[in-house]
């Protein structure tokens, strides 16, 4: 993927977050910047977090101390400019509704009906999946179809939650390409959580890496080392050494 120009900007501002249901501390002094304009990873082992965050940036978890802004505003001023795909996805597949139906329920009003059909294209899906009742897709289809309905009203923020798991092969290209799009046409931040090393070193321009507090962050260069990635995952054995974006 292309890298766009160095940004100054914050997208995101987390400040000394702190998230503990009853007893257990899930997060404790986590404090960074996402720059605006990049696509951001963060990594971390099962358990450390990462989807904790996500939601208390999101306002999905309530945090008992710190601060979120996202473009310099608090939440509820930008809620309608991020679009998201959860890591787990409940519903009746009994339940009579197209895709197409299912889409729209997340089309604002300021956003054609044609977009649709578009952001079924940039996520690698035939028009004519629409027709197809939701319960019936593959597991494949059903992640792209959530990361079309996520993408299409062109948020200004797209979080991603092991947005990967279950797409096919021809479904993970189509995805790099779409989320290079987005960056780089309509100059959307993108965060994704993953636990893909490789594609972390190789497509993002920043990484955020969480085991209950903050680890490290800045660009994959500097925070993928041997070292990091030890003392984040407690095991280099499990990953591979892969080379890094200049």
């Amino acid at each position: 993927m292309s890298k766009s120009s160095p940004t100054t900007n914050s997208a995101i501002e987390v400040k000394d977050l702190r998230v503990q249901f009853e007893e257990h501390v899930v997060l404790e002094h986590v404090t960074f910047i996402v720059p605006e304009k990049s696509i951001t990873a963060v990594i971390g082992p099962n358990g450390s977090g990462k989807t904790t965050l996500i939601r208390a940036i999101l306002g999905l978890t309530k945090y008992n101390r710190g601060s979120v802004s996202l473009f310099g505003q608090p939440l509820d001023h930008v809620r309608k400019a991020i679009g998201y795909v959860p890591q787990r996805f409940e519903f009746d597949r009994q339940f009579p509704m197209t895709v197409r139906e299912f889409m729209d329920l997340a089309r604002h009003k300021h956003t054609k009906p044609s977009a649709i059909t578009q952001a079924m294209r940039d996520v690698g899906l035939a028009s004519s999946v629409l027709q197809q009742q939701l319960g019936t897709l593959s597991g494949g289809q059903l992640q792209r179809t959530l990361i079309a309905q996520a993408i299409l009203n062109q948020p200004k923020l797209l979080i991603l939650d092991e947005p990967s798991s279950g797409i096919d092969v021809v479904g993970e290209a189509a995805f790099f390409h779409m989320i290079d799009r987005l960056r780089n046409v309509h100059g959307t931040t993108i965060i994704i959580v993953s636990h893909d090393i490789s594609f972390v070193a190789t497509s993002v321009d920043h990484v955020i890496c969480i085991n209950q507090k903050l680890m490290c962050s800045g660009p994959p260069k500097r925070t993928l080392t041997k070292e990091n990635l030890e003392h984040l995952f407690g095991s280099t054995n499990i990953y591979h050494h892969h080379s890094h974006k200049e």
